[in-house]
């Protein structure tokens, strides 16, 4: 009986720590954070079809239209350069562009 009081308490203590130590909704982020965001962005002249259609208002067609014009005309260098493929204007190219690098 004392086992299993014990193990409901630590079963406790462990879910409450989790919570407490858990970031806020909302928190600011630190420099560190930030940082570590922008390196897991998506590099855009390196990625897959798959991997382009994972990106926020990309669907198949525009990643088919992305791997298209990196083939005809190379690397895509910047967000403006991203506006001369088919089916992205001005709007969109600035929303993908908070998830992909242009290296």
């Amino acid at each position: 009986m004392k086992n299993v009081i014990a193990a409901l308490l630590l079963t406790g203590l462990t879910l409450t720590a989790n919570q407490t130590l858990a970031a806020k909704p909302g928190a600011t982020l630190d420099k560190t954070t930030a940082t570590a965001q922008q390196q897991q962005k998506l590099s855009l002249n390196k990625a897959s079809a798959e991997q382009l259609e994972a990106v926020p208002g990309i669907g198949k067609a525009k990643a088919q239209a992305i791997l298209a014009y990196i083939q005809e005309k190379g690397p895509i260098t910047n967000q403006q350069q991203l506006t001369e493929v088919k089916g992205i204007g001005d709007k969109l190219a600035a929303k993908v562009a908070q998830y992909v690098s242009f290296d």
